[in-house]
């Protein structure tokens, strides 16, 4: 089983806890669980997430983005990135005003090429779209062997939800990207904190059920540790009346 906690940054308070089959699948959707939890429990939603590359695809960043309205700070899953030395879709850069990619040579990568009379046609949707280079742009250019050696153009698909992507990409990539990674180490402190000082480096109480209870009783002891240090002399003062 796997302990998944959503913190508050400012002071590493455990907001939620949930217990998971260590599978990552499972791991991921417990963190949408928990922003939901904590926002009718308390009515508090995050204004900025940040987690692992685990967290970083497509389906979760929509789910973070779009439906929560949440800034990730989480590195994307990038799977168009290249091993064998040739050009990565990295390499090449969005245009969204004029719907095109710019490859390092500058040429386009469009979508259609043609006029059509239905503007329709042409209209920038949430769908998926395949951008393709000049054939003769392509055939003339000095990066060929290095971009695309085994066809005639150089193709990118940009998938439905890319621009969800391209924000996630925008916030890993602002300045305070750096803050937030450093805030995301929190989280495991506690883990590091619950296995080396609490010591509960094995599960005492059996099945899902017993699991939960025993990660929710550490997770509370947690926060009453921290809370004591938080404010030591209300600690004091409730623990002698």
């Amino acid at each position: 089983y796997s302990d998944n906690y959503l913190i508050d940054t400012d002071h590493g308070i455990i907001m939620d806890v949930e217990a998971t089959r260590s599978v990552r699948q499972s791991e991921v959707g417990s963190t949408l669980t928990m922003l939901d939890r904590t926002a009718k429990r308390f009515g508090i939603r995050p204004d900025w997430l940040a987690a692992d590359t685990a967290y970083g695809s497509e389906a979760s960043l929509v789910e973070i983005v779009l439906k929560r309205k949440i800034l990730p700070f989480i590195p994307v899953i990038d799977k168009g990135e290249r091993t064998d030395g040739t050009l990565s879709r990295s390499d090449f850069a969005w245009d969204e005003e004029n719907d095109r990619y710019i490859c390092p040579e500058g040429k386009d990568l469009r979508h259609a090429r043609r006029n059509y009379s239905d503007p329709a046609r042409l209209s920038i949707e949430m769908k998926p779209r395949r951008y393709r280079a000049a054939k003769a742009d392509c055939q003339s250019c000095r990066l060929k062997a290095q971009c695309c050696p085994s066809s005639e153009t150089r193709s990118l698909q940009r998938g439905k939800f890319e621009i969800v992507r391209d924000f996630a990409r925008t916030c890993t990539a602002s300045p305070f990207n750096e803050t937030a990674m450093r805030r995301r180490k929190k989280v495991e402190m506690l883990f590091a904190h619950l296995k080396r000082i609490l010591g509960l480096t094995r599960l005492r109480l059996r099945g899902p059920l017993g699991v939960k209870d025993e990660f929710t009783l550490a997770a509370i002891a947690q926060n009453l540790r921290k809370l004591a240090k938080l404010n030591p002399e209300t600690a004091a003062m409730k623990a002698v009346g």
